[in-house]
């Protein structure tokens, strides 16, 4: 259905994919939008349960798009060396394909805390919890 990576010894173990995408704050979703144009967003995610969330305000451009074609890609950049010398770039990076979806009342509560855990993580839970209670 993919296609596979073209050089062997860019090829990530699963191991790997998961400790890139655990360790990254932000990637790039990319979707149809509109008149069949690619529309790529920088996103703030999660990687939680062996699921990569995102996180979005409940309308706009980008729920437009997740709502009438569901099929995504993402890509997230972990490390990055510029060599002169060779004119070049190496960096290490994970790019996905999949279909997204909306989440449901209780699971886009669980993950929400998730989320404040990795970008408020200095904050007391039991802080973070109350002063995230009654936000969508």
């Amino acid at each position: 259905m993919f296609r596979e990576v073209r050089q062997e010894k860019q090829s990530l173990a699963k191991e790997e994919v998961a400790a890139i995408l655990e360790r990254g704050k932000f990637g790039t979703l990319a979707l149809q939008g509109d008149d069949e144009y690619p529309y790529s967003v920088p996103i703030s995610y999660i990687y939680y349960n062996g699921r990569i969330y995102f996180h979005s305000v409940p309308s706009g451009h980008k729920i437009d798009a997740i709502t009438a074609n569901d099929k995504v890609s993402f890509s997230v950049i972990d490390e990055a060396k510029t060599v002169p010398e060779e004119y070049t770039f190496y960096f290490r990076s994970v790019i996905a394909f999949g279909k997204v979806r909306l989440a449901d009342e209780a699971e886009r509560l669980e993950v929400f805390h998730a989320f404040t855990a990795k970008y408020s993580s200095p904050v007391p839970e039991a802080e973070r919890r109350a002063k995230v209670a009654g936000c969508n």
